[in-house]
């Protein structure tokens, strides 16, 4: 291992350490109520524990606060969610709109299983959908909590919901379009890793809870692949006008 790559790793841990320890201080009011909420609303169930690819392509369990219903991955689109789920409960739409059921894995940090930026940790179903070539890079790196991926594709509910409303198949629109493009970005994170794109890539996570129509993504991170037209909305309604 190169003497770059290392101290890379050991910049990186201790910086997810101290923000994943002071964020969780900082974040136990918040967490505190939604859990008395989750307790007694719904189906009673607080955290939503769910197996995940990690580091070196071993299995761990990713955290994140119950939205859905307990059987939610064995009913309807399976673990793909559209909007207006109906599997997602009342107080489970609040926190998946505000992506603070995401919050939880800040654990997954702490306890050195996930970092704050890296690629998104997939099921295992999910993750043979990309070539293998990804599939052979992508989790060299621990997976993250925010990373390009997951940046660039922060509306993919709202894509997958316009692709079906249209008439269009969830599975193929994901395989045919989201996959392959998801898997050139992590192939570039991959290639271009460092300290300095990891700040930029959480700068832009927080930004685009701001603006969420920003473009500094592009502006930022300048040679990242082209996103195709069908990732976009009115890339979905122009293929649907002349079909």
């Amino acid at each position: 291992m190169k003497k770059k790559t290392i101290m890379y790793l050991i910049i990186k841990r201790i910086f997810d350490f101290s923000s994943s320890l002071l964020g969780l201080i900082i974040l136990i009011p918040v967490f505190l109520p939604i859990i008395i909420i989750l307790k007694f609303t719904g189906e009673g169930e607080v955290f939503y524990l769910q197996k995940r690819m990690g580091k070196d392509n071993s299995f761990f369990y990713i955290y994140k606060f119950a939205t859905m219903l307990k059987d939610s991955p064995n009913i309807g689109t399976g673990n793909h969610t559209v909007r207006n789920d109906p599997r997602v409960t009342k107080f489970g739409k609040i926190l998946r709109i505000t992506k603070i059921n995401e919050l939880p894995q800040i654990l997954n940090v702490l306890f050195g299983s996930m970092t704050l930026v890296g690629p998104r940790p997939l099921i295992e179903k999910s993750f043979y959908k990309y070539s293998k070539e990804v599939q052979d890079i992508i989790y060299k790196n621990k997976p993250g909590i925010t990373g390009l991926g997951s940046l660039v594709f922060r509306d993919e509910e709202k894509l997958v919901s316009a692709y079906n409303d249209t008439g269009g198949d969830t599975f193929e629109y994901y395989s045919k379009f989201i996959f392959p493009y998801k898997g050139q970005l992590e192939s570039w994170y991959h290639n271009n890793i460092s300290f300095l794109v990891d700040l930029k890539i959480l700068f832009l996570t927080f930004w685009s809870l701001v603006d969420s129509k920003s473009n500094l993504v592009q502006f930022w991170l300048k040679d990242i692949p082209q996103k195709p037209e069908m990732l976009t909305i009115e890339g979905i309604l122009k293929n649907k006008k002349y079909e």
